[in-house]
């Protein structure tokens, strides 16, 4: 499927709003979304609604870098509650949390594409229908493999 990534492509090197996406092999694990406006992806990986306050520390001397927290937050956070679409349906990959290392990037996600597929902060994005096809397929344990031999 059609996909965007990020504004600088894909990268070894990952660093901290540097616009690249990583390279390498990421769990899948697990589902937010807007039930405001979309409805519960079907799928076999958790899900979370989005509320609000939500948001995703991107600060990387923070103790809660790359974890999600909630709004107004101290430090540096982005917002998981946009006006825009491409975080309606969100998918956060296991990248960057286990361990947590500080400037390695934060709130790498699968999420919508905007309508012409303009380049990402550092995420993966696709179409609607194309993520809820996708969503239905998955389940605990799955992976998305982001590897540039490949695209």
């Amino acid at each position: 499927m059609r996909c965007a990534i990020g504004r600088t492509g894909m990268t070894t090197l990952k660093a901290e709003g540097d616009g690249g996406t990583p390279v390498g092999t990421w769990p899948l694990r697990r589902v937010f979304y807007r039930q405001d406006r979309v409805s519960c992806p079907v799928t076999g990986l958790p899900t979370t609604i989005i509320s609000p306050d939500d948001g995703w520390c991107d600060a990387p001397a923070d103790p809660n870098y790359n974890r999600p927290v909630k709004l107004p937050y101290p430090a540096s956070a982005e917002e998981m509650w946009r006006q825009d679409n491409v975080y309606d349906i969100v998918v956060e990959l296991g990248y960057n949390d286990d361990p947590v290392i500080d400037g390695r990037g934060s709130a790498i996600f699968l999420h919508l594409a905007r309508a012409n597929y303009e380049p990402t902060a550092g995420c993966v994005a696709v179409a609607l229908d194309d993520m809820r096809a996708l969503l239905a397929l998955l389940k605990p344990g799955a992976v998305i493999r982001i590897d540039p031999e490949i695209y």
